[in-house]
């Protein structure tokens, strides 16, 4: 070990509290007062996703003992913090709590003011589940220009709960086409393969987007140049900068822009909409270098975060009619700073990691002998005296679905001597962060869904209005399909979402709507329409009546649309 820093423990579970002005200035102060207040009014929402208390200080230390910086851009406008905890839910069959979120669920409660379930995209905790607008949505029915950018996928959970409707975040596909009609103005992230053909080395197997994006007035870029070269005339833009996600800090070339920089050009394009704007910015690799406890890219991801956040801030106190508010979704990889009951942390090696777990993936699988591993080690850390039972630990991989990138995490973290509980997430509270008016709504001790009915309050629009008007359009129900490839719903939830009624005795089932009345034979598994035969197929599955949408058509009396897509209904 070379350089120790001593005295010093910090568990994963402590926040660490900075009142807001400690590092400021009179001038900086965090008050609404010092807003103006004429319209219209600007809103920027910045998620660190995965960026718990240990992940900001940790940066923080990083800044402190090693760069002689002794804060964070953030530090000056800290107000509280928020519970994630979502929904109770399934997961693999099995119901969970949801004290422990996703960023799916987390995403959909401070974006909309709504809890759901881990994995839900903006939509109600029911069989039958229904839309909430979010804040963008609410701005675009305003007529204010909207945004969203990112390091992960433009279509990863936390950019998608606020411009798409889906029961699962893994259809990425369906969420980059329902971007295609969400007026959302500017797009920057990763995740070009869910635009594109899998003739074309992407994920989609129906057609390439991006000709229909630039029907609609996008420009399309892919490169930091290229960002470079937009100007507020391109007043939308779709900036997809890498297959899947946007590199990590450490492994960019000059194509890959910084998340300031995305930030930078997306505030220059939005804010020459007279009517104002609200954006989202995610630092959405926090959370995955957390995922593979991989502790120095991690601080790399928090700091380019920080950098973004300084754009944001310095644009909002110059304009003067914005609201900032920042905050996280969840913490991830249980960070604990220190470990062992050993009171330092080797925190000078933070800085010698060249490149992150994740560049280092094809050498350390593609390594046959300790002497392999000695040497990929060496060469990105600096450490030359890796033991052969800390090489035989990256060669057997750490048992998890990180493998060998897991075990060499597991061994440069205890060097770098600071701990992690696994690679999911954690129930601990993460921090809030505000400037402008916003700031006195989001004081002290919060729900996450409190920074959505913050932000509708002060931009001025309606989320319950907005959501009324989607509602009315699509609803997204569980759904089955059978050997013939048909498609079922669960019967009694969509008839009752469709505003009918449903009776049921152990051999017959009643459902009556506007259309029709249909009598189901449990039994026999038939069906009758208004008493006469149906010929629509009927299923029984665990006790659970399944029918086909020509069903509820004949129960609405109206011709139901299914979007096989964006798995769901559309009612009119």
């Amino acid at each position: 070990m070379k350089k120790l820093w001593k005295g010093l423990a910090v568990s994963g579970l402590a926040l660490t509290v900075v009142t807001a002005g400690s590092f400021a200035t009179s001038k900086d102060t965090v008050s609404a007062k010092e807003t103006k207040k004429s319209q219209p009014q600007n809103l920027i929402v910045l998620i660190g996703d995965g960026m718990g208390p240990a992940q900001v200080s940790a940066t923080r230390y990083f800044q402190q003992y090693e760069k002689n910086i002794t804060h964070l851009n953030l530090d000056p406008y800290y107000v509280g913090q928020a519970t994630t905890f979502a929904d109770r839910g399934e997961d693999g069959g099995t119901v969970v709590s949801g004290v422990v979120t996703d960023s799916a669920s987390a995403g959909t409660a401070f974006a909309t003011g709504h809890k759901t379930y881990n994995a839900g995209i903006s939509v109600s905790n029911e069989d039958v589940s229904k839309p909430f607008a979010s804040i963008i949505e609410a701005a675009e029915a305003s007529g204010k220009a909207t945004g969203l950018v990112t390091t992960a996928r433009i279509t990863h959970a936390t950019p998608a709960v606020y411009a798409s409707h889906v029961r699962s975040r893994d259809n990425e596909s369906a969420i980059a086409s329902q971007y295609l009609t969400s007026g959302v103005d500017v797009l920057f992230g990763g995740g070009e393969s869910f635009f594109v053909t899998k003739e074309e080395k992407g994920k989609r197997t129906d057609k390439n987007l991006l000709p229909e994006f630039e029907a609609k007035g996008y420009t399309v870029v892919k490169t930091a140049q290229s960002l470079k070269a937009l100007s507020s005339k391109n007043t939308k833009a779709l900036g997809l900068f890498g297959s899947s996600h946007v590199a990590y800090v450490p492994d960019r070339t000059a194509e890959t822009p910084s998340l300031a920089q995305m930030t930078s050009k997306a505030l220059e394009i939005l804010s020459a909409d007279k009517n104002g704007f609200v954006m989202m910015i995610e630092g959405g690799r926090i959370d995955h270098a957390g995922h593979a406890n991989d502790l120095p890219t991690m601080v790399q991801e928090t700091l380019d975060f920080d950098a973004a956040f300084k754009t944001a801030i310095d644009f909002a106190k110059k304009q003067g009619n914005t609201s900032v508010i920042v905050t996280a979704d969840h913490e991830t990889g249980g960070l604990s700073l220190s470990r062992d009951n050993i009171y330092e942390m080797n925190i000078d090696l933070w800085d010698k990691q060249k490149h992150s777990s994740e560049y280092l993936i094809g050498s350390l699988n593609d390594a046959k002998t300790l002497a392999d591993v000695k040497k990929i080690v060496a060469d990105n850390t600096g450490i030359n005296d890796l033991s052969d039972e800390e090489a035989q630990l990256i060669l057997d991989g750490d048992g998890s679905s990180y493998n060998r990138e897991g075990g060499y995490n597991a061994v440069v973290s205890k060097r770098l001597l600071v701990g992690w509980s696994g690679h999911g997430h954690s129930a601990v509270d993460v921090g809030v962060w505000a400037y402008g008016p916003i700031a006195d709504k989001v004081k002290g001790q919060i729900d996450n869904t409190q920074i959505a009915k913050a932000a509708a309050a002060v931009i001025g629009v309606d989320l319950d209005k907005v959501t009324a008007a989607m509602q009315a359009k699509y609803v997204y129900p569980k759904f089955k399909i059978n050997r013939d490839k048909e498609v079922l719903y669960p019967a009694k939830a969509l008839t009752l979402a469709l505003n009918g009624k449903y009776q049921a005795s152990s051999s017959i089932a009643t459902l009556s709507g506007k259309g029709a009345t249909i009598t189901v034979d449990l039994g026999a598994s038939t069906a009758k329409v208004n008493g006469k035969a149906a010929s629509f197929t009927v299923e029984l599955d665990n006790g659970t009546l399944y029918l086909p949408l020509a069903a509820f058509n004949q129960l609405t009396g109206t011709t139901l649309e299914w979007d096989s897509l964006s798995e769901r209904i559309q009612l009119k």
